[in-house]
């Protein structure tokens, strides 16, 4: 079943009280696999100081057929995880994840940030899944796609129904978000983290509200995100910092000052992803670079090609998360000497895994079983 409806929010007001249409991509890149390409053109019909047509949110509500996605990349730290949504409208214009909304016959470009899919189904597939006979318990990763905690979580609630299942089976579980709507579910995660049940990342990657604003239009401000790992650690909820994406030239000077005020937050681990540019997002990023730092563009994009080994993008694994090269190796010199500076990642060496001894699985009907 597709039931499609109109997220509220669609509009922003600015502190000038004129109305800003907060996006991140600039146009309708087609994907890939479409036929044909359109452009857009003026035909002297739109008037200059005419304000452009409000972009509507726009949510399908969709019966998932499977939840569970496995993964066997030697690059990521979990073997399955969980995507509650399709699409993301914090409209981060970076995001490795665009690509996947032209399997849809969509754009990855604005249709991925204003046309989402949320599946509704969600936690009732994942109970029929914990409940199978063979099921192998490992920890479950969320975020790793699209945000779960996402504005339109806010109504549709997927995410916290999940969570409820996975608190009531002690099944581990972690989080990457850069949502303060997380904070919701503090009733949840603080009883699960006292048994070692659940981890959250939150993913920062500068704290200049500006520019945070450009690229991550919908999303928590970085302050607002270091509130949040704040109240989850004063909860017990062992948290971590991702600086994801590093972007060379434009937010890599952020790494030491965001993993400071990170671990002041209570953060005791961290990580770092330097940005990728796959399929689609390398001409939606180019023409966000252009319009936004055009002066700046050039020496970007260069700097990107040095650490990708001469291209725009490196999907190899063992190198598309951190880049070769010289430039690669400072972000990592650095990314090291600022985690010692402010005791972040002391722990995960010898970190205890999430424990997935208390899993108990529940019945098909909904109830736990009893032995």
């Amino acid at each position: 079943m597709l039931k499609s409806i109109v997220a509220a929010g669609a509009e922003a007001k600015s502190a000038k009280g004129e109305t800003a249409f907060l996006r991140g991509a600039r146009s309708r890149v087609p994907g890939r696999f479409e036929p044909e390409a359109r452009e857009a053109f003026d035909d002297g019909w739109t008037r200059e100081d005419e304000p452009p047509s409000p972009l509507e949110t726009r949510v399908t509500e969709e019966r998932a057929r499977s939840i569970i996605a496995t993964n066997d990349s030697p690059d990521v730290p979990f073997e399955q995880s969980v995507n509650p949504y399709r699409g993301c409208e914090h409209g981060c214009v970076y995001c490795y994840a665009r690509p996947s909304h032209a399997y849809l016959e969509l754009s990855p470009g604005l249709d991925f940030e204003s046309r989402l899919f949320a599946k509704t189904n969600a936690a009732d597939l994942l109970r029929e899944e914990l409940a199978k006979p063979g099921y192998a318990v490992k920890p479950l990763a969320f975020g790793t796609n699209t945000d779960c905690y996402q504005p339109i979580e806010r109504g549709y609630a997927i995410m916290r129904a999940i969570v409820e299942l996975l608190a009531a089976c002690e099944h581990p579980f972690s989080v990457v978000t850069k949502s303060a709507l997380i904070e919701r579910d503090l009733d949840l995660l603080a009883p699960m983290a006292r048994n070692n049940l659940v981890r959250v990342f939150l993913s920062i990657n500068t704290l200049d509200r500006g520019l945070a604003r450009r690229l991550e239009p919908r999303a928590a401000s970085p302050q607002r995100r270091l509130d949040t790992l704040r109240r989850l650690a004063r909860a017990g909820v062992p948290c971590g910092v991702m600086v994801a994406p590093v972007i060379p030239a434009l937010t890599d000077k952020s790494i030491e000052e965001v993993l400071e005020a990170a671990a002041a937050a209570g953060a005791t681990s961290a990580g770092y992803i330097v940005m990728r540019l796959p399929n689609e997002v390398r001409p939606l990023f180019k023409d966000w670079l252009a319009a936004h730092y055009p002066q700046r563009a050039a020496h970007v994009m260069s700097i990107v090609r040095q650490i990708r080994g001469g291209r725009d993008n490196d999907p190899a694994f063992g190198t598309r998360m951190t880049g070769t090269g010289t430039y690669a190796g400072l972000i990592a010199d650095r990314f090291e000497i600022a985690c010692r500076r402010y005791a972040l990642n002391r722990q995960r060496r010898g970190e205890e895994p999430l424990d997935t001894s208390r899993f108990r699985p529940p019945t098909r009907g909904g109830q736990l079983a009893l032995f």
